[in-house]
């Protein structure tokens, strides 16, 4: 769906159309934070933003991508760190930084792998609301990975169950991938 990978088989379409390689309709966000170690927060979220202007960044431009930067920034709870280094901050910080600097950017799908792992219960709540009202305002499709059945119910419209323990039939203990084992229309 990312598009980093060409199908072995079939054709992936949204909205009637073959989604093809990776562009800027699609975003990601790794269960591993992946934050640049040299820019500073402020820097790793606008970074998108400003390369989308090119080598010509008006002034109004870079000040209203920066407080777009900042507004996400407060919305996590990381707008006094924003001058800090990604060694700097928790895991947990660095997460929520990896979710605005995908954000910004208005993807139309967003896959999450696991984005609120490293989150305290608390953080991890607000965090779930935030991307509820995210969707909500943007109707962004977001594919969302998570072990937590309840987080799954809680922002889930779809949950399709994956099972490890797939083999196709071709014999031996070769494991295959993975494979569906339900799929429930939850709203």
């Amino acid at each position: 769906i990312l598009g980093q990978e060409l199908p072995t088989s079939g054709v992936i379409h949204f909205k009637g159309e073959p989604i093809g390689f990776a562009d800027t309709r699609r975003g990601v966000v790794y269960q591993r934070y992946s934050l640049y170690p040299h820019l500073t927060v402020i820097e790793n979220v606008m970074l998108g933003r400003k390369l989308e202007l090119g080598y010509f960044k008006s002034g109004a431009k870079l000040k209203a991508i920066r407080d777009e930067s900042i507004e996400f920034l407060r919305r996590m709870g990381l707008e006094e760190h924003r001058h800090k280094y990604p060694h700097e901050l928790s895991g947990g910080m660095q997460q929520r930084v990896a979710i605005a600097q995908a954000l910004i950017m208005r993807p139309k799908i967003l896959l999450m792998d696991e984005p609120f792992g490293a989150l305290d219960p608390g953080m991890r709540e607000a965090m779930q609301v935030f991307i509820l009202e995210i969707w909500e305002k943007s109707a962004m499709t977001l594919l969302f990975v998570t072990h937590d059945l309840e987080e799954a119910l809680y922002l889930g419209t779809r949950i399709i169950v994956l099972s490890q323990y797939y083999t196709d039939g071709r014999g031996g203990d070769c494991r295959r991938g993975a494979r569906i084992v339900a799929d429930y229309q939850v709203k």
